[in-house]
């Protein structure tokens, strides 16, 4: 059966429409981590986790939604990305993202990962969506955050899942994005890494403005195996990976560091990985071509 065309939706998601914003604090602050000196670079913590939360893999517990609410509330991430969700997933942890960021507001992104058989969305075993997802706190309730999703143009035949991608413009000042690639066909997650970032990204970047841009997620590649990750690492840009399938990467003009792997004690296959996002705005990155 043939391959669901490629998908490349933009959209505009109004801050805080996934939950009410009338059971956000009514004295929030407007101010942005992008507002203060540009000159002095913005400091932002961000949290990667795969919860195979499906209830369909092997690797589900049940567990991994109380553990991952812990750590978020632990570690107070300024960016959370999450591969093998449900849908109301990213609600939930949604509440737990707002109640370590008091008087801030959150964005919530969500994107379905494709379903070849039925040409619908893939679901979890409670029928719910199934896919990845963003968190995110920005300045204001009436900012506009514009979402990027879709489905990556090269699939792996074999698995009726067909992996997708997703990113949002947080404050006009960072595009952070996630994925989840082929974990059936290595040399597919490979293509869809490469053209994620040598393609997709740049079109991002030439339609809307560039931004310094972060990605996170399971890419189901390590370094120094074949296919190697660090193939579709451009040159000069950042890489931390969690010593397996994990990796953040990031355009020249953002600094990785202070990478920590949080224990998720069984509750999913994967760590948290936790990495700190230094954003040099006064220095330029990788533009598109």
């Amino acid at each position: 059966m043939a391959a669901r065309p490629y998908r490349f939706l933009r959209r505009t998601l109004a801050v805080g429409c996934l939950l009410a914003a009338a059971a956000l604090p009514a004295n929030r602050p407007t101010t942005s981590p992008f507002a203060g000196d540009a000159a002095q670079p913005t400091v932002l913590r961000m949290l990667q986790l795969n919860l195979c939360n499906s209830g369909r893999a092997g690797c589900y517990t049940g567990r991994a939604m109380a553990r991952a609410a812990e750590v978020i509330t632990m570690e107070a991430p300024d960016l959370v990305t999450l591969n093998e969700i449900c849908e109301p997933d990213v609600s939930a942890l949604h509440g737990v993202f707002q109640t370590v960021h008091p008087g801030r507001t959150v964005v919530a992104a969500f994107q379905a990962a494709g379903d070849r058989p039925s040409g619908d969305d893939t679901r979890c075993r409670n029928g719910q969506r199934f896919g990845i997802g963003l968190l995110a706190h920005v300045r204001a309730p009436a900012t506009s955050n514009t979402v990027y999703a879709g489905t990556h143009p090269t699939q792996d035949l074999a698995d009726p899942e067909e992996r997708a991608w997703l990113c949002v413009d947080v404050d006009g000042g960072l595009l952070a994005c996630t994925t989840h690639l082929s974990a059936t066909g290595y040399r597919v997650a490979l293509t869809q890494c490469d053209h994620l970032v040598d393609t997709i990204l740049p079109t991002i970047s030439r339609n809307a403005g560039y931004e310094p841009t972060v990605l996170a997620g399971d890419l189901n590649l390590r370094a120094g195996h074949d296919p190697d990750v660090r193939s579709c690492t451009p040159p000069g840009h950042q890489r931390i990976d969690d010593g397996r399938l994990q990796h953040v990467t990031a355009t020249t003009d953002i600094a990785l560091c202070c990478r920590s792997l949080v224990p998720m004690y069984g509750a999913t296959d994967h760590p948290g990985l936790l990495v700190t996002l230094s954003i040099d705005r006064g220095r330029p990155g990788r533009r598109p071509a």
